[in-house]
């Protein structure tokens, strides 16, 4: 049993309906409410929460995965140019904090006229910010891919884009992604500072809940708990499942 604020009218509901079971201890006149009483009241507002959580992440995700493929492509690009601009991608978004972007897409863009919601502005900045570390990922797996398959592929007399697609991609693939679970679990992790721009996600409906009743430890423990499952149990087997069946489409397994 802890005790936290004044009970709101679904606390007391929920009280109410167990105190043949038990009387609220009682301490400075707040009533203690034990742990599955603080699931019964709100966890529908958490599993919200959780929800949304898992829209950003796919969303962010998504994101990354373009960014990291198409600045990756141009880091290995043979124009200095391509490789100029990729360059200093990656660094400025892998150089500043995700925090401050976040709050630049949010905040400051609007300032130069560019006005983007929260939800969307949540995702983007953590899609921008991972595809970074993702595009140093993409451009080291096709460096990985052995000297001789790029030489069987310019044999064939394939076109450098036909090249890369047909030939070195596949292959670059299975290299990257073991890397790209981590990545994955960071973008999760990262969604997290989207509820700093009132974006309803897990973290958002955490802090709602405890800035009423003061119930720290179950309100972000619980919190704590539905993240380590969702990395676990969500992200991690989706990411081993796809570098099994790579690594069997490209005859590596």
């Amino acid at each position: 049993m802890t005790c936290g604020a004044a009970p709101t009218r679904r606390e007391r509901e929920v009280l109410n309906r167990r105190a043949p079971r038990h009387e609220p201890l009682q301490r400075s006149g707040k009533p203690c409410v034990s742990y599955p009483d603080f699931l019964t009241i709100y966890a529908p507002r958490l599993l919200v929460g959780t929800w949304m959580t898992v829209q950003q992440t796919v969303l962010a995700a998504i994101v990354a995965v373009l960014v990291a493929l198409v600045f990756g492509l141009m880091k290995v690009s043979p124009l200095r140019a391509l490789r100029g601009v990729a360059t200093v991608y990656i660094e400025f978004f892998r150089g500043t904090s995700l925090l401050v972007q976040l709050y630049w897409i949010y905040y400051a863009l609007p300032l130069f006229g560019i006005s983007i919601d929260n939800y969307p502005a949540g995702f983007l900045a953590v899609g921008l910010n991972l595809g970074a570390y993702g595009a140093e990922v993409v451009r080291g797996a096709i460096q990985s891919v052995p000297r001789g398959q790029w030489e069987a592929a310019l044999a064939l007399n394939l076109s450098p884009a036909r090249r890369m697609w047909r030939i070195i991609l596949p292959q670059a693939l299975a290299i990257m992604l073991p890397a790209w679970g981590n990545i994955m679990i960071e973008v999760l992790k990262g969604t997290a500072l989207v509820a700093l721009i009132s974006v309803a996600d897990l973290m958002f409906e955490a802090r709602q809940i405890n800035a009423s009743t003061y119930l720290s430890a179950q309100v972000f423990g619980t919190a704590l708990i539905i993240y380590y499952l969702l990395a676990r149990f969500g992200v991690t087997p989706l990411m081993r499942w796809l570098e099994r069946a790579v690594a069997r489409r490209v005859g590596r397994a």
